[in-house]
């Protein structure tokens, strides 16, 4: 039987089942195709990647594989060659080749919210965080037309740094210390579009010190749990919320294209998150 799975650690939690099921099932495949969970550390990623059968039709990539993987693969699209992350990755006759879909979601996401405000194109961001979906988002804020952006973070440097990750991709970007959060929310206040990538809890720092404007989109691409101080402060400031769902079934319904070569119906999709997320 063709199969699938969402691979990385923790994976108990991932809602990849539950969109890609849903996916199969619009596009008559549900009964037909199985889809995994498949729990592996970064360490391991290769050998799994290596034993793979010729069932299988693609692997959803989560963390703490999204680079873990690619020293393993045959092949990169540009787009997860210049980002430095792949969450996809499709087998095809003893080839490996490694997308990234997560771009295609943050786009999808915030272009959608801010098309239903009625906003104007975005002219600037902020990024927190520094890790892969970082990268990720550096690359969406591009494809908005944001081609330089301020990412706030412990850290820049170190394997995968999203500061190769800005060269690579042709954007520039302004460091900021998470350390110094008067410059952060600084930054916040002026970015038309705030991306979180950034742990659950650690942004709500920033909750008393940035007041968010009606005019910014606001996305946190961890959608678990979903009532957070930062959310909450948003949603009162009458900011853009972007929910991270959002993001997640976009990339989703990229990743079922690619596995499949058809599109799954989005609005079933996001029907079976909500009644799986009650």
């Amino acid at each position: 039987m063709p199969w699938a799975a969402v691979i990385g650690s923790p994976i108990e939690h991932s809602l990849s089942p539950v969109l890609h099921r849903a996916a199969w099932d619009s596009l008559g495949l549900d009964g037909r195709w199985e889809y995994r969970r498949i729990r592996v550390e970064a360490a391991d990623a290769a050998e799994l990647l290596a034993g793979l059968d010729d069932e299988c039709r693609g692997l959803s990539v989560t963390m703490p594989c999204k680079q873990a993987v690619i020293p393993a693969l045959t092949a990169l699209d540009p787009l997860a060659r210049a980002v430095g992350a792949v969450n996809t990755v499709i087998p095809s006759a003893g080839i490996l080749t490694g997308f990234n879909t997560d771009v295609h979601g943050i786009v999808e996401s915030i272009r959608a919210a801010r098309r239903a405000r009625g906003l104007p194109p975005a002219r600037s961001a902020l990024v927190l965080g520094a890790g892969a979906t970082a990268s990720s988002a550096l690359a969406a804020l591009g494809t908005l037309g944001i081609t330089r952006s301020t990412v706030a973070a412990r850290r820049f440097a170190g394997h995968g740094s999203v500061v190769a990750a800005a060269m690579r991709l042709g954007v520039g970007i302004d460091q900021v210390a998470w350390a110094d959060l008067p410059a952060v929310a600084r930054a916040a206040e002026e970015a038309d579009v705030v991306v979180s990538t950034v742990p659950a809890g650690v942004a709500d720092v920033l909750v008393d010190r940035w007041r968010p404007r009606e005019d910014q989109a606001v996305l946190d691409v961890v959608y678990s749990p979903r009532d957070t101080p930062m959310r909450r402060a948003c949603e009162e400031a009458g900011a853009c919320v972007v929910d991270g769902t959002q993001m997640l079934v976009h990339q989703a319904a990229l990743q079922v294209r690619l596995m499949t070569g058809a599109d799954p119906d989005v609005d079933a999709m996001q029907s079976a998150l909500a009644e799986a997320r009650g």
